[in-house]
């Protein structure tokens, strides 16, 4: 893992307080959690922040009911303007507030947050976006499912849509050829069959091995996340997750899907108003991800053709959305 934003500097805070820092120099706070239930060690909870409005009072409250255990929360801040991640580290003694000096990115910015726990020294950390809210039970039912597989890297809970619906978070990864095709036939033939093996193992009522599971929600052990080198920070957007769980695979680790444990999720409350942005950030990714697994000049057509493929895809998407106003 690069140094940078993972590089902690200077004396531990009081919590409830904010601590500048930047990039390269991030000085957090001790946290201590203070409703006095508790059944094993402090947990690490850690999401990023990026004016998250009212989602994240949503969220900090649904943690009481979601595990027995005492929490400490890290809010990895990208620069948000609302005021919320700091009303948060004031009124609540286990929240700290760590400011990243700016956007990072969400995966640059989760390392940043797990560096700079202080309070919990387990085994786990929970990273989580800051739009979800658990059910009851659901953080303590993906510890007990860690234990049920001592070599799970990472543990995602199911994750209920709006409509009662389960999302399909837990999948495999995505080959060239089928993320070729599903890249660019989704959106004019959503049932091609290059998108539908993207979209296979959809078992989403058994607990099973995944290639990756969303992380808007993951149960991590540290000692994996450590292991490979947490969260990619070049990527600042998009398909981290992906690559996070196929380096926990190549590693020798798995990734277990946990239905029993159950969130709701307001998908994308900081990129919907920003969609056409979007667009690109979500292609740049998607041609990372296929070119860091195929380097060296016997690749370089492949991966020419594919950058050209994708920012054509690109292109297209972003006028289809800004068409439609957004």
């Amino acid at each position: 893992m690069r140094a940078g934003a993972l590089e902690i500097l200077g004396a531990p805070h009081r919590a409830g307080r904010q601590v500048p820092c930047s990039i390269d120099r991030i000085v957090t706070q001790n946290a201590s959690k203070t409703s006095g239930h508790s059944s094993g060690p402090a947990l690490g909870v850690v999401t990023v922040t990026y004016s998250p409005g009212k989602h994240l009072t949503a969220f900090l409250d649904s943690l009481a009911a979601a595990t027995t255990r005492e929490v400490e929360v890290v809010l990895a801040d990208n620069g948000s303007t609302d005021g919320a991640p700091e009303r948060a580290a004031e009124l609540r003694p286990e929240v700290s507030l760590v400011p990243t000096g700016g956007n990072i990115g969400y995966g640059a910015a989760m390392n940043a947050g797990v560096k700079a726990l202080q309070a919990s020294d387990g085994e786990f950390v929970l990273l989580s976006n800051p739009d979800v809210e658990f059910h009851a039970g659901a953080i303590d039912e993906l510890l007990a499912c860690a234990q049920r597989h001592p070599q799970a890297a990472a543990i995602g809970p199911r994750i209920v849509e709006p409509d009662g619906s389960t999302y399909p978070s837990a999948r495999s990864v995505p080959t060239l050829g089928t993320g070729i095709g599903h890249a660019l036939l989704a959106p004019i033939w959503p049932n091609n069959p290059f998108s539908a093996r993207y979209h296979a193992d959809q078992d989403m009522e058994s607990e099973r091995a995944a290639g990756w599971l969303s992380g808007s929600c993951l149960l991590v052990r540290r000692e994996a996340f450590a292991q490979v080198g947490g969260f990619d920070e070049s990527y600042f957007m998009y398909m981290e997750d992906v690559d996070l769980g196929d380096r926990f695979g190549r590693a020798g680790w798995s990734n277990i899907y946990c239905p029993q444990a159950k969130i709701s999720h307001a998908q994308g409350h900081s990129t919907k108003a920003h969609k056409s942005s979007m667009v690109p950030a979500h292609h740049a990714s998607a041609f990372k991800f296929q070119a860091d697994r195929h380097v060296g000049a016997a690749w370089w057509p492949l991966r020419a053709a594919l950058w050209a493929g994708l920012k054509l895809r690109s292109g297209l998407s972003t006028r289809l959305a800004r068409r439609a106003g957004r």
